[in-house]
C-alpha cells in the first residue's frame, strides 16, 4: 500500500516495485486501505504484523484478529521465515540510501483562481458542507450522555472501515455512527436531548489523530468532555471544533458521576484554569480544570477554528 503516487511513480522507475511483485507481495492502491480493514485482512482470530500505526482492536478488518506494529525489517524477514523472527539472526542488515532526489508528479494539482469568490463548488449527494457551529457560551447545562473508562480511542469515538469511510464528507450520515462500538444508541440520544456531556478516565482519545472523532460527535451537540486526562492531538481537535476538554482537579471525583446525571458548569471563569461544575443530580460541586492556552481559550469561545479564523479576516 503505497503512501501517494509519487512513491509508486518512484518504485516504477527505480525497479523497486519489480522486486517486490517478483518475491510475491501484492501491491494494493495508494489509499487509505489496510490500515482501515480494506484489503489484506487476516483469518480469523489470526496475527498479523503491521508496518504502520493502526493496531486498534478490529483496524484490520477482522474482529478477532491481533495485530502488531514492527518495523519494515522484522516485517519482511517475518514474510519469507514464516513467523515472527529478529531480522538481526539474518545476518548484516542491507544499507538503504535516500535517493539523490525525490520525484514530483503534480500535474493533478489544480492552481486556484485569482478571484476565489467567483468559484462555485459543486458537491455530489453525498458531500455536506461543514456544519457552522456557534460561539461558547458563559453556561453549558445537560446529561452526561455517556461515561466511559479509561484509554478510550478515537476508533472507539468515530469507528472505521469500508461502511464508514465513504461518508467522511457527510458528516450529518457519519454522526450515526458515533460511539457504535460503545453504545448504538448514543447519536439518537444525543440529537433527542440536543447534546450534553461526556465523562471519562485516563487518556481519552488516544489513537489515531482523526478530526472526525470530534467534528461528528460536535454535530451531534457535544458541550464538553470531562475525564481524568486526555491525549494530546484529540484535546487539540476538540478545541478546534468547539468541545470544551476539561480534567478533574481531584481525579477521584469521576467516581461520584453517573451517567444520566444533570450538569452545570460555569465557564466564566475558564481563562483562570479553575471551572466549577454543579452535579444537579446529585446535588455536589466539582472542581474542574484545563491544559489551555490563551489563543486556545479565544478558539474555543468562537465556536472552533474556523470561525476563529473567519472573525480574524472578516
Amino acid at each position: 500500500s503505497p503512501g501517494s503516487r509519487q512513491v509508486v511513480d518512484h518504485m516504477i522507475k527505480s525497479g523497486e516495485m519489480a522486486y517486490l511483485i517478483e518475491a510475491g507481495a501484492r501491491i494494493l492502491e495508494n489509499a487509505c486501505g489496510p490500515c482501515i480493514g480494506m484489503g489484506l485482512a487476516p483469518k480469523t482470530d489470526a496475527v498479523t504484523l503491521r508496518t504502520f500505526n493502526r493496531n486498534f482492536l478490529g483496524r484490520t478488518g477482522t474482529q478477532s484478529a491481533q495485530a502488531y506494529l514492527v518495523s519494515p525489517e522484522t516485517a519482511a524477514v517475518s514474510a519469507i521465515h514464516g513467523k515472527i523472527t529478529d531480522p538481526r539472526s539474518f545476518g548484516k542488515l542491507p544499507e538503504i540510501r535516500m535517493p539523490e532526489k525525490f520525484m514530483v508528479n503534480d500535474n493533478m494539482i489544480i492552481p486556484p483562481k485569482p478571484n476565489n469568490e467567483s468559484i462555485e463548488i459543486v458537491r455530489g449527494p453525498n458531500i455536506k458542507p461543514l456544519p457552522e457551529f456557534n460561539p461558547l457560551p458563559d453556561k453549558l447545562e445537560g446529561e452526561v450522555l455517556l461515561k466511559v473508562e479509561d484509554d478510550i480511542t478515537t476508533d472507539h469515538i468515530m469507528p472505521a472501515g469500508a461502511k464508514i469511510l465513504p461518508l467522511r464528507s457527510n458528516i450529518p450520515e457519519i454522526s450515526k455512527f458515533v460511539f457504535n462500538l460503545v453504545d448504538p444508541t448514543y447519536p439518537d440520544r444525543s440529537l433527542e436531548k440536543q447534546g450534553g456531556f461526556i465523562v471519562g478516565g485516563e487518556n481519552y482519545g488516544q489513537g489515531s489523530s482523526r478530526e472526525h472523532a470530534a467534528i461528528a460527535p460536535k454535530y451531534l451537540g457535544l458541550k464538553a468532555v470531562i475525564v481524568k486526562s486526555f491525549a494530546r492531538i484529540a484535546l487539540a481537535n476538540m478545541v478546534n471544533f468547539g468541545i470544551v476538554p476539561l480534567t478533574f482537579t481531584n481525579k477521584e471525583d469521576y467516581s461520584k458521576i453517573e451517567q444520566g446525571d444533570k450538569f452545570n458548569i460555569d465557564l466564566t471563569t475558564l481563562e483562570t484554569g479553575n471551572v466549577l461544575l454543579k452535579n444537579l443530580t446529585k446535588g455536589i460541586d466539582i472542581n474542574l480544570t484545563h491544559s489551555l492556552s490563551e489563543t486556545e481559550i479565544e478558539v474555543l469561545k468562537a465556536g472552533g477554528k474556523l470561525p476563529f479564523i473567519k472573525q480574524k479576516h472578516s
